[in-house]
């Protein structure tokens, strides 16, 4: 593993080893026994990478332009995918600890300050054994809520139960049902799309908050018990991090906010075929799926445009950090946001619940944005040059789909030319990995010197 770390960052073996995938992914899915009819490879390629990024764009109709042993090949591409963005970061920051910088820390996620080669391999142990068994339980819930409306074998019924789990769980989008989730068997299944949209939330929050949640039922739990069973009171108060405290409260007030203005604005629209509580469903789904799931219960393409707009901030922000959803990540928005306000209030710091945000997580989630914008925008000009006939609505709105890893279309992604396809794969590779790990696998870093320039203040705005 020395020789590794010599020629080797992190961000270099995350960028290879998801290249290597969708390589490998690509060949199976044109192998014959992949397809009902053969495809070409920039289709193969392009599912391929979807899948491996958890996008849930496609070419073509997954429910029916490939068989069984097809959408087998399909699902393990989104569990590795899904998961390997969890345990690969983990992993290897206990291997590059000794010759980490900074840019191999953000390249990591920071995703473990465990210092002991058994503490790594126990968080791993228990991010798979969590996964899997959030996603057995939904798997449950899948096949009990679908039984009496899919016309299928016991065999064919669980695996479809099993694939929309593992699909919604890591955030793919990916449906075995022709048309997706607007087919008349699925469509009023509010049931089902509940399931899916918890799912959904779990994998777009994050391990290291599923975990503290998690840890936080269990608290609660034993507290009581322990009140009912020995009738006694033993109040420890519960911590929970800064981290988790930014992206849930803003998963919580985007979603909140997002599904009482979709259900407003769309009211007399799309949701207008839905009745009572399957409108707020909708409205529901309509919102958390854009959070990098890309599940299509309505065909965004009738949306009003001031509510595509509002979808498309919805992709750009995605889902939490450390979690299978893409997106520019809530904390990153929470931390440009905080930000704005002190600079309002004439506040030299940026402070929340009592902490002040380091400048490096500040200039860290500028950059970030600033990069997702330049490389959308990039994406947006070349579709425009290879399909001109696309409005520049669609065009963008399938970039930040492509970007944000998220899957939802306005109806044009497979009658993109050769040329807009690789575009879109080369954003859903970017978009997976991150523009800032790609640079940082790209730069060589810059050694520390002893030596400060003086400051000067340029003239902004």
């Amino acid at each position: 593993m020395k020789n590794v770390k010599a020629f080797y960052n992190p961000a270099q073996l995350f960028t290879f080893s998801f290249i290597m995938i969708i390589l490998t992914g690509c060949l199976l899915l044109m192998a014959p026994f992949s397809t009902q009819v053969p495809i070409n490879f920039i289709d193969a390629l392009f599912t391929a990478t979807s899948a491996v990024c958890v996008t849930g764009l496609t070419t073509l109709d997954t429910g029916t332009a490939f068989t069984p042993i097809g959408h087998f090949i399909i699902i393990l591409l989104i569990q590795i995918g899904g998961l390997g963005i969890l345990t690969f970061t983990n992993y290897f920051a206990y291997f590059f600890k000794g010759a980490s910088t900074y840019e191999n820390q953000i390249a990591t996620s920071n995703f473990s300050n465990n210092e002991k080669l058994g503490e790594v391999f126990l968080m791993l142990k228990r991010i798979i054994i969590i996964t899997f068994s959030i996603e057995l339980v939904g798997a449950i819930f899948i096949f009990l809520f679908t039984a009496k409306l899919m016309e299928q074998s016991f065999l064919e019924h669980l695996f479809f139960s099993v694939f929309h789990s593992i699909s919604s769980f890591c955030n793919a989008g990916f449906s075995v049902v022709p048309d997706g989730l607007t087919n008349p068997l699925v469509i009023h299944n509010y049931a089902f799309q509940m399931v899916l949209i918890i799912l959904i939330i779990f994998g777009g929050l994050g391990f290291p908050i599923v975990i503290n949640i998690l840890k936080y039922l269990k608290h609660v739990f034993n507290r009581i018990f322990k009140k009912i069973a020995y009738r006694e009171f033993d109040y420890k108060p519960w911590v929970i991090n800064i981290n988790s405290k930014i992206n849930l409260i803003t998963t919580l007030s985007i979603t909140v906010f997002a599904t009482i203005l979709i259900f407003i604005l769309e009211y007399d629209n799309i949701l207008v075929t839905h009745e009572g509580i399957g409108k707020f469903v909708t409205a529901l789904f309509t919102v958390v799926s854009p959070r990098t799931a890309g599940y299509n219960s309505i065909d965004y393409g009738s949306l009003h445009i001031y509510s595509i707009l509002f979808i498309i901030l919805l992709m750009w922000i995605g889902a939490s950090p450390n979690s299978t959803g893409g997106g520019i990540k809530t904390s990153t928005f929470a931390v440009a946001v905080l930000n704005i306000l002190s600079l309002v209030k004439g506040k030299e710091r940026v402070e929340v619940f009592q902490r002040e945000i380091a400048g490096i997580t500040i200039k860290r989630a500028f950059a970030i944005m600033t990069l997702s914008l330049f490389v959308i925008g990039c994406c947006i000009v070349s579709i425009s040059v290879f399909d001109p006939e696309c409005t520049l609505v669609e065009i963008a709105f399938e970039c930040f789909s492509a970007y944000s890893t998220v899957g939802l279309t306005l109806g044009i992604t497979a009658k993109l030319s050769a040329g807009s396809k690789i575009t879109l794969i080369i954003l859903m590779f970017i978009g997976r990995v991150t523009m800032l790990t790609i640079m940082i696998a790209m730069f060589k870093k810059v050694k520390f010197t002893n030596y400060r320039y003086a400051k000067e203040e340029l003239t902004i705005n």
